[in-house]
């Protein structure tokens, strides 16, 4: 596939290093391999982006070799695709995945499982190995894919600037009468004509009442001459993601929202204040809710307040670790990437959320994007 941005895609030098990193990590366990599941740990590692089914497909790391595990007709399809070069192991229809697994693997080898495979394969492999033979595997997975490299970062970046544009354009759409889906659609557009993965990854569009759902309502909408407008999008580059929010008014002059949305804006700034190298992924969900309590808001999860967590990772995936949520100690390290949106949500009236993303450098955290600026200036001046 050709490559459209002036932006480098993650090298097979750089799987080679993380793969690296898993084997030390392995061998440090005394495990014999990690099997990685159709999975974005499975692209992490070896480039090989394959959708989850039925039919077992995903690659065996050893601390020597790699190897794929793949459905016999599918090897050609595998083939074309990007991955880093290794050995394929096929097995046919009648077969069995784990029992080809269990054979490369050896007798009595311990065997660390990639923690997003499903249920289903799990008991496949337990019937074949036994459960004293499986380990979880997600914690190092996590440790590894949690800490992004000035590469990813540079992708995520470049992402969320395409996206920050897209939602530019999107605002100068917007007037009253126009469907939530009609900006659906668009946005849409504007990610593929820009290049993105496939699109949009996702779409909210929200007016006036709806922004009161943290993630939607169903059915589509009308935009009214003073409703509230909430818009939540991202797309892909390289499969890395992007993910921004907008809350605003067309115009100014609510001052019930406005003193909400200031309250929201204090409470993002909060967060990334707080946001210092070897501090708890949990005291930055703190300092949101410490903000909305001295304004009367909550206290905890209590509407109208901040009803879920204030933040969480983003990578391959669009959520992932480090979450930012109360009892979540894992302490922040350079190259952690991280949403930061504290919603503040008033039932049955409107509710407003501000995202932008926050990467952790040596020096402190960086916004990916500059917040808002003001209730009816949804982007930096």
């Amino acid at each position: 596939m050709s490559w459209q941005h002036p932006i480098p895609r993650i090298t097979a030098e750089e799987r080679q290093q993380r793969l690296s990193s898993l084997r030390k990590l392995l061998d440090a366990k005394g495990w014999a391999g990690m099997l990685l599941g159709p999975t974005e740990s499975l692209r992490y590692f070896t480039g090989l982006a394959w959708h989850a089914s039925e039919r077992f497909l995903g690659a065996l790391v050893t601390p020597t070799d790699l190897y794929y595990i793949v459905p016999g007709f599918e090897r050609s399809r595998v083939e074309t695709l990007p991955h880093l070069p290794a050995e394929i192991l096929e097995w046919q229809e009648e077969e069995s995945s784990a029992a080809l697994i269990a054979r490369a693997l050896g007798d009595k080898a311990i065997l660390a499982l990639d923690d997003n495979m499903p249920l289903y394969f799990y008991n496949a492999l337990a019937t074949e190995l036994g459960t004293e033979r499986l380990v979880n595997g997600g914690p190092i997975i996590n440790s590894l894919r949690r800490i992004k490299s000035p590469a990813e970062i540079a992708l995520i970046q470049y992402a969320m600037n395409l996206t920050l544009d897209v939602h530019k354009q999107a605002h100068a759409l917007l007037k009253p009468g126009i469907r939530a889906s009609e900006v659906v659609k668009f946005i849409d557009r504007r990610h593929r004509e820009a290049g993105a993965d496939g699109g949009s990854t996702f779409c909210i569009v929200s007016f006036g009442e709806a922004t009161s759902l943290p993630h939607g309502a169903d059915g589509d909408q009308t935009l009214g001459e003073d409703d509230v407008i909430l818009v939540d999008t991202g797309a892909r580059i390289d499969g890395y993601h992007s993910d921004l929010t907008r809350t605003y008014k067309l115009k100014s002059g609510d001052s019930a929202f406005e003193d909400a949305w200031a309250i929201e804006r204090e409470a993002q700034q909060a967060v990334f204040h707080a946001a210092k190298l070897g501090a708890a992924c949990s005291s930055l969900d703190d300092a949101a809710r410490a903000v909305l309590a001295r304004h009367s808001l909550g206290p905890d999860y209590k509407l109208p307040g901040l009803p879920h967590r204030a933040g969480h990772g983003l990578g391959l995936e669009i959520h992932e670790e480090p979450y930012i949520v109360r009892g979540n100690t894992t302490l922040l390290e350079a190259g952690m990437c991280f949403s930061n949106e504290p919603m503040i949500v008033f039932p049955k009236k409107f509710g407003i959320r501000l995202e932008d993303h926050i990467y952790m450098a040596l020096d402190g955290p960086h916004w990916f994007t500059q917040p808002s600026s003001k209730p009816s200036e949804p982007f930096a001046s």
